[in-house]
């Protein structure tokens, strides 16, 4: 029956979270950062621990930070996957791990009823403290990345994103895949995995969400119970920073399809930079906004050239990429190109009007609410906000802030940081003769 009514509260519309959700932060004893949030209506809790463990800290083994995360579910001290399973189904909570660029994590989401949510917080205690990474597990979450590369192989838009992110990114540890490569993921070992493991899953490297009914007295038992059987460790050394390529370059990729993939960017903006929310508003009008940005209004309304065209920052840690994508036909790429960087350099050189610009952001604030008005949602951006170490009035000051955005320093902020004669193009597709 506890399952069942679980199953019947997922599907009642969640709580909504007002804009002033008060985020409250403190580091358990063992040095990890924990940000609760206390939420009421509804019997369930999403608990996040992140770790500064993404692909970002592979070294020269790519691909490791993702298998590693992606083994964490498959075993823990005598427990099998299956048991694991067993454990969270019988208490309807949903558990989860992943790794992307900066960080790894791990997520639970259980009903706050005593018996129920103590079964689902031992489960994750084991899993992060005690994982068995056993060799049979190993070398099936080994194969089935092997296989999933080998499909990307056969995708030009993988092909494409692949070759962006090098061309940004060099020699830094953003420019390969979250993923790894066929070479690398095939040299990888079990030693690999759980060196990873232990360098990386450590209490003073771990970042503590908690975002539910519980009472503040619980989520510092909850925080605390987390990490108590993880080494103390230590945060790693600082990623490096990222350079701008020193000219710009065109790479085509020569791949039989009727399509061309076209990327053009740079590195772009960072999670604390001072100038994001000029950017993220500028972005938004020029190709983050859907159907009603410039790129798509020039590329595909004006001109039919592709199904769809448009742009984004990515902030991470350090500067993530500032991109521009469209898919066109193969003869039509020549022309796409053009019109794509003529309406980028008249962009950067004039910015929007005055019209454009308050509809940008009356868009940007109108549904900025809906993007956090339930605990899975909210959890998600704390997550973001603790990971990154943003103020924690991050979300109460969010409008104010877009509401601050000006022509000018829209303008002045992309001619700082998008130089035209250092853009990365790269194109994936048949070259039309």
């Amino acid at each position: 029956m506890r399952v069942l009514f679980f199953s019947i509260i997922i599907l009642m519309v969640s709580q909504t979270a007002s804009a002033a959700a008060k985020i409250e932060h403190w580091q358990t004893p063992q040095g990890s950062r924990v940000y609760y949030v206390r939420t009421e209506g509804l019997p369930m809790v999403d608990v996040q621990v992140l770790f500064d463990a993404g692909s970002a800290r592979d070294g020269e083994k790519f691909g490791l930070s993702a298998l590693t995360a992606g083994l964490l579910d498959t075993g823990a001290d005598g427990w099998d996957a299956d048991t694991i399973a067993d454990r969270f189904e019988s208490v309807g909570a949903n558990f989860g791990a992943g790794s992307s660029i900066d960080n790894a994590s791990v997520s639970l989401r259980t009903l706050t009823d005593k018996p129920l949510f103590d079964k689902a917080l031992a489960t994750m205690q084991m899993i992060l403290a005690k994982p068995r990474f056993a060799a049979a597990d190993f070398e099936r979450e080994k194969n089935r990345t092997l296989a999933g590369l080998k499909q990307e192989e056969e995708s030009p838009g993988d092909l494409a994103k692949i070759a962006f992110y090098q061309a940004l990114y060099g020699n830094h540890p953003y420019a390969h895949p979250d993923s790894g490569t066929l070479k690398t993921v095939a040299a990888l070992t079990r030693d690999d995995v759980q060196q990873f493991y232990q360098q990386y899953y450590v209490a003073a490297n771990a970042v503590i969400v908690i975002v539910g009914d519980l009472s503040k007295a619980q989520a510092e038992q909850t925080a605390e119970s987390l990490v108590k059987n993880l080494p103390i460790g230590a945060k790693p050394p600082a990623l490096p920073d990222v350079a701008l390529p020193t000219k710009g370059t065109e790479q085509h990729i020569e791949f039989p399809s009727t399509q061309t993939h076209v990327l053009v960017g740079l590195p772009g903006t960072y999670r604390k930079d001072p100038d994001y929310f000029s950017l993220y508003v500028g972005n938004h009008i020029l190709g983050g906004g859907g159907l009603v940005s410039k790129l798509f209004d020039e590329v595909r309304e004006k001109r039919g050239l592709a199904y769809s065209a448009s742009s984004a920052f990515v902030p991470l840690l350090r500067p993530g990429p500032f991109l521009v994508s469209l898919q066109t036909r193969n003869d039509q790429t020549p022309e796409a190109l053009k019109v794509l960087h003529k309406t980028l350099a008249d962009f950067i050189a004039q910015g929007p009007s005055e019209t454009e610009l308050k509809a940008a952001k009356q868009n940007i604030t109108g549904g900025f609410a809906m993007r956090f008005d339930n605990n899975k949602k909210l959890s998600t951006y704390v997550g973001m906000i603790g990971f990154y170490e943003l103020p924690l009035d991050y979300l109460d000051t969010f409008q104010a802030n877009i509401d601050k955005v000006t022509i000018a320093s829209i303008t002045d902020a992309l001619k700082r940081r998008v130089p035209l004669p250092l853009l990365q193009t790269v194109t994936v597709g048949k070259r039309a003769k």
